[in-house]
């Protein structure tokens, strides 16, 4: 597949603070991925550096093969949905449907109101009357009607209940499946998109620690409960991500892929294992406790 995004050596620096410190990945076409990370890890720094509303301090970075900065080229072909998308006050939803519609040369103006039917929007409110989820969802509309090769939603579920939520993840696949393009989703709500997810960067502290397939990290870790003597004894040599005592029985998470073997050797010893969904091995390698600090990067 082609490269949609190729950042190299990238860092962003504000006077003493790094942002973003020297980081290397690439973005693929017709995939969609997941930008984690804690608040604060540096996501949407890397974000508005793609879509050429920052400038990076040094290093590069290439959108459709070319540098994003004041070319319109590329940035036609971006539709990035932010956290805090602002609208001129004036503006109903009618009114932002009206200017995507010239703005997107992809767009389909009847697909954006089949989305406003289904999460029941007010298409003639103002945008300054709309409460937070609607507001939220009006970025849903504008980023899956786009049909932009690129799309980026960062956090576009603020204020969205699990319907609405839903709603979302399944009408992206739906058209992603039909009009495939490069979604980039930056959320802290792993479990529920971990499903859609082909490949995942993870960023803390401005450093990229993660940047593989997602079918490669689920299972990558697992925990084991169980008493101390008998958890140490299985945990020898092994990884360990994290380490609690419940009672008279110890929690170890363990970064390891999970197999039949280790699953016999766990019931020899009575003790129980459970699989670490991606949400919790990214908890546990950006808390600040993990006794693990290297780079999952392939």
């Amino acid at each position: 597949m082609n490269n949609i995004i190729e950042v190299k050596n990238l860092t962003k620096s504000y006077g003493d603070i790094t942002a973003i410190n020297d980081i290397n990945f690439s973005v693929e076409e017709g995939k969609i991925y997941g930008l984690l990370g804690r608040n604060g890890a540096g996501k949407t720094t890397i974000m508005n550096m793609i879509t050429a509303q920052l400038f990076p301090t040094s290093g590069e970075i290439k959108v459709f093969g070319e540098s994003p900065y004041e070319n319109h080229s590329v940035l036609s072909q971006i539709c990035f949905i932010k956290e805090s998308q602002k609208y001129p006050d004036t503006f109903r939803i009618i009114d932002v449907l009206d200017l995507c519609s010239s703005f997107f040369k992809n767009w389909d103006q009847e697909y954006a109101y089949s989305l406003i039917e289904d999460f029941r929007l007010p298409i003639k409110r103002r945008i300054k009357k709309l409460s937070r989820g609607m507001l939220s969802s009006v970025g849903i509309v504008v980023g899956l009607a786009s049909r932009a090769p690129l799309t980026i939603f960062d956090e576009p579920y603020l204020g969205l209940d699990a319907v609405a939520r839903t709603m979302f993840y399944d009408r992206l696949l739906e058209d992603f499946g039909m009009y495939p393009r490069t979604v980039i989703l930056s959320t802290h709500l792993i479990d529920e998109v971990s499903k859609l997810l082909e490949h995942v960067l993870v960023i803390n502290e401005g450093k990229l620690i993660i940047n593989e397939e997602a079918d490669a990290i689920r299972g990558r870790a697992f925990s084991v409960v169980g008493p101390s003597e008998k958890v140490d004894s299985f945990t020898v040599g092994k990884e360990i991500l994290k380490r609690e005592s419940i009672g008279s029985l110890v929690s170890t998470t363990v970064m390891e892929e999970l197999n039949l073997k280790t699953r016999i050797q766990a019931e020899e010893l009575g003790l129980e294992i459970t699989p670490v969904s991606m949400q919790q091995l990214i908890i546990h390698l950006t808390d600040g406790k993990s006794h693990r600090k290297a780079v999952i990067n392939k």
